[in-house]
């Protein structure tokens, strides 16, 4: 992929999500085109559900048929959740190339299924492998954003405020956040601000508490003693300052989605994680990849109020121990030399694909062409 950043001067993007989804103002925060077809989940609901999703996913075949048609991709770039899945049949009936990306370890149900109709499947790490043919398998790891690279502990503290002394805790429940753990920390918030640590400099907690549960954090968040709620700050959600509020912390509290593995080592940092109860497996096996190469601990989100295995007894335990965290904090770093830059790997493996593409289309040229 030569000519580094240039090469997309030639490229045209269309973003393909649902309706209601959130990709269409992502998309749009990178002017970026955005097209919305019709999708549905199948796995883990009700047959009713499962009936409208059916009549639903059919329907975005139809919409994605007629995009792929009109605007014929020299490649077609997919990855997680049930919207790709009409895309990545529309592809493959029109005979344009598709390339999906596993962020998690093991594929959902709608990830299976594009997988068999792609050309390459890029994986974030090795051990993709049981369950990706590894004929079609590319490992390029988690395409951290670039924010993330920059990062800088004293930026971080900066930008929010931190002591540079301070042990800073950090919960983070995603854009709608995480209900059990957002309770979990205000309920048990004068025992975490006054949990043991390895050196002095009091405990702080930045936490993100996703917009669902936005206006009740607040106003718990509110009523908080003024002691405590000096060193609390609740925030619904971050975007940009993700990375910095993340290199501000020395310990992060979360669930194990996909972006764990890449954006927790990239920035070295040690984290409890736990995983959705009510999803597909695919977290757990993303924490539990973290917590065999030492980098985290699994806490069950049944036991975070657990007075003796819990929340509290956890981070605790981690903050007294300096050589543990110091521990967790380099095998982090050690995995960012696995799942460390995979945008521009995912990048080279689609530009591949899409320069064959082109070069079939016109005859042996094998420059994209222009749009």
């Amino acid at each position: 992929m030569g000519g580094g950043a240039n090469f997309l001067r030639d490229v045209q993007a269309l973003f393909v999500g649902e309706h209601e989804g959130m990709e269409r103002q992502l998309a749009q925060r990178e002017s970026v085109t955005f097209a919305a077809i019709e999708a549905g989940a199948l796995h883990g609901v009700g047959a009713r559900r499962a009936a409208r999703s059916a009549l639903r996913l059919t329907r975005g075949v139809v919409a994605a048929y007629r995009l792929v048609g009109a605007y014929r991709p020299d490649v077609v770039l997919l990855t997680g959740g049930f919207v790709g899945v009409p895309v990545s049949v529309a592809a493959w009936l029109r005979r344009a190339p598709s390339v999906v990306y596993l962020p998690d370890i093991e594929p959902g149900l709608a990830l299976k299924a594009m997988a068999r109709l792609a050309a390459k499947v890029a994986t974030t790490t090795e051990a993709s492998g049981a369950f990706i043919p590894r004929a079609r398998m590319v490992v390029t790891g988690y395409p951290v954003r670039e924010a993330f690279l920059r990062a800088t502990r004293e930026e971080g503290r900066a930008r929010f405020n931190l002591p540079a002394d301070a042990i800073v805790l950090l919960v983070v429940g995603g854009s709608t956040g995480a209900r059990s753990i957002n309770r979990a920390v205000i309920s048990n918030i004068g025992a975490l601000l006054s949990a043991p640590a390895a050196r002095a400099g009091s405990i702080r907690i930045l936490h993100v508490t996703g917009n669902r549960d936005w206006p009740d954090m607040a106003a718990a968040r509110d009523a908080l003693a003024p002691d405590l709620r000096e060193r609390y700050m609740a925030v619904p959600y971050l975007h940009e300052e993700m990375a910095d509020a993340m290199a501000a912390a020395d310990l992060v509290v979360c669930r194990s989605g996909a972006s764990a593995l890449g954006e927790l080592p990239a920035l070295g940092l040690p984290a409890v994680l736990v995983p959705y109860p009510h999803a597909w497996r695919y977290q757990r096996v993303n924490a539990q990849y973290l917590v065999e190469r030492g980098a985290a601990v699994l806490l069950e989100d049944g036991r975070l109020n657990d007075p003796d295995q819990g929340l509290v007894k956890v981070v605790a335990s981690l903050l007294s121990d300096p050589a543990r965290l110091s521990a967790m904090r380099a095998a982090s770093r050690r995995l960012a030399a696995e799942t460390g830059g995979g945008a521009r790997r995912i990048a080279e493996v689609v530009w591949q694909i899409a320069a064959a593409q082109a070069s079939r289309r016109s005859g042996g040229n094998a420059a994209m062409r222009p749009r």
